[in-house]
């Protein structure tokens, strides 16, 4: 197995010590959740959902594309309705990027902060659309902005959950030089989630680019260090170490398709689970 990179172990470090927990150790393991509601079909009873910021655009391929907007959050009012507890983080790459921007001249800090506020529109939008469903939701951020969202904590985001609110996190670790992918997994760690799944446009993870290359293979399941060792490209590494580290599974499924985060919810195989090995 190829040692994991120093730079990434210092940034880990840096993450975890952002978790607001009062015994500074959170424990990774299964939600213990007492609503007796929950389906005991389901294959999960609290998730979190990774969505990029370019999945809002649709066929437009800018900004946030209404019909796309709704269609998701159908999908998330049929998954509430198991009564699994649901979290969602949400990139901005659709708005603006803060790395991106940096070739553009912007200042690098000054960019990222401009990246967690394009985060922060998405999950407006999200939470918008969730209410024309009637689903309720609750906004958090890494930011606080006041009336907009409350300041992201752990107990916090974990009490609305467990009282039935969609809980909708943005503005990333709320620090920059960190990704959302980074975010998703630091979230998911803090509110005890069984599984980060990362909704895209692709049905898994592939030998090679499935879009380029017709030849490209999926898989069904992967442990962390075989996905490391091949280089695939599942998550950006600090964010991907901290789900191997806390053993904290990551599902990758295309979520453009109907039903599809429902039959994945309900125990379906669907997409590539990443996890470790006799898990």
């Amino acid at each position: 197995m190829t040692p994991v990179p120093a730079e990434v172990v210092k940034s880990i470090r840096i993450v975890m010590g952002l978790v607001n927990d009062e015994s500074s150790k959170i424990k990774i393991q299964s939600s213990k959740i007492k609503d007796q509601n929950i389906n005991s079909m389901t294959a999960f009873k609290r998730v979190l959902l990774k969505l990029s910021g370019e999945a809002l655009e649709g066929t437009q391929g800018y900004g946030i594309d209404p019909i796309r907007l709704s269609e998701y959050a159908e999908e998330i009012k049929s998954v509430m309705e198991t009564g699994v507890q649901v979290a969602i983080v949400i990139g901005g790459g659709n708005i603006f990027r803060g790395l991106q921007g940096t070739h553009d001249g912007v200042d690098r800090v000054q960019g990222d902060y401009m990246g967690m506020l394009a985060t922060v529109i998405n999950s407006m939008a999200i939470q918008d659309a969730l209410g024309k469903e009637k689903v309720r939701s609750k906004l958090l951020g890494g930011l606080a902005i006041d009336p907009v969202c409350e300041k992201m904590s752990r107990q916090r985001a974990i009490e609305y959950l467990e009282q039935g609110f969609v809980v909708i996190i943005s503005g990333g670790t709320g620090n920059p030089f960190f990704t959302t992918d980074t975010a998703s997994a630091l979230r998911a760690i803090e509110i005890q989630a069984d599984a980060i799944l990362k909704g895209t446009r692709v049905d898994g993870v592939y030998t090679a680019d499935p879009e380029k290359d017709p030849t490209a293979k999926k898989y069904d399941t992967i442990s962390f260090d075989e996905a490391y060792d091949k280089g695939l490209k599942i998550m950006d590494l600090t964010a991907y170490t901290l789900c191997r580290e806390n053993n904290l599974p990551i599902v990758v499924f295309n979520m453009n398709e109907k039903g599809n985060f429902k039959r994945l919810i309900l125990g379906e195989k669907i997409g590539t689970v990443v996890m470790h090995k006799g898990r």
